[in-house]
């Protein structure tokens, strides 16, 4: 049964639950695989090469009308991240920005008609991406969802995260800290904390609210990639988040599986196609008239 509303225009109800008894969205049937195309080396950043005969096993990301979207490794996304900040535009903020607002839209589809009462957690980094949920927190607090912010090192945060942090409160966002967060029940947690900046094993307050978060009985989504995994190998030198979800940034992360990713979303950070192009990636625009796109993950198994 398909929904109304442009909010929920991807979102269909399924009667199947997660593996926590928690439902979330279907997007119908496997598209069909179109062949990757090799992608070059360029500025220093390593490219994933394949040759005929690995081409049929590789993993491939796949838009919900079948168009192949191509994966990066962390040092490449770093890289389009620099470029944009330094050259292309846009800069930190305004992806941020359109990274948040992506997960905060993805956030009230997930949880339907429930949005409004559902208990939100938050759990937010000191970078990049624990900004990017600060962001989603304060666009779910403006239409008065019930959302706490739980910030891993408050005092910590860097430039652009800490200003975010500045306008969630000004629009009456509520925080909340670890040990007030051990008494909640969520119904909806939201994984900012690391991103595809993972440097070892989760350690310190990031390692507990991981912990916390997979010991909950609630739904987690996260931004760009589970955090604790390895966004180029997907390996996990430690404890890692467990989520029925995942918002990626821009384009796919190499490290997302079908096991480690749930339900995938692709998030349009405004990006110009300029910006993939100067690390020698061509991409097909995969969101249209939208700002999120639904993905498929043909697996190399």
């Amino acid at each position: 049964m398909k929904l109304r509303g442009s909010i929920y225009r991807f979102f269909e109800i399924t009667t199947k639950p997660s593996s926590n008894g928690a439902k979330y969205s279907n997007f119908g049937q496997r598209p069909k695989l179109k062949e990757r195309n090799q992608m070059p080396e360029n500025n220093g950043i390593k490219f994933i090469r394949t040759n005929s005969s690995e081409k049929e096993n590789m993993k491939k990301f796949l838009t919900s009308s079948g168009l192949e979207v191509p994966a990066v490794t962390a040092d490449q996304m770093r890289e389009i991240d620099r470029i944009a900040m330094e050259e292309t535009g846009p800069n930190l903020f305004q992806m941020m920005e359109n990274g948040g607002r992506c997960l905060a839209l993805i956030t009230i589809g997930t949880l339907l008609e429930k949005w409004k009462k559902a208990n939100i957690i938050v759990m937010a980094g000191a970078g990049g991406n624990g900004g990017g949920g600060i962001c989603a927190a304060r666009h779910l607090a403006n239409r008065k969802a019930c959302v706490k912010l739980c910030l891993s090192n408050p005092d910590k945060l860097s430039e652009v995260p800490a200003f975010q942090r500045k306008i969630y409160l000004a629009a009456g966002g509520k925080e909340i800290g670890f040990e007030k967060l051990k008494k909640e029940k969520p119904d909806f947690i939201i994984d900012a904390l690391i991103g595809y900046s993972l440097n070892g094993a989760p350690r310190g307050r990031t390692l507990e609210l991981i912990e916390w978060a997979n010991h909950s009985k609630a739904e987690i989504f996260s931004l760009d990639i589970p955090s604790g995994i390895d966004s180029t190998s997907g390996k996990t030198p430690g404890k890692f988040i467990k989520a029925m979800g995942t918002v990626t940034l821009a384009l796919p992360k190499s490290g997302l599986t079908n096991k480690n990713s749930g339900k995938l979303f692709l998030a349009d950070l405004g990006i110009p196609e300029a910006t993939f192009k100067k690390i020698g990636i061509t991409r097909r625009d995969p969101f249209g008239e939208n700002f999120f796109a639904p993905m498929k993950i043909i697996d190399e198994d």
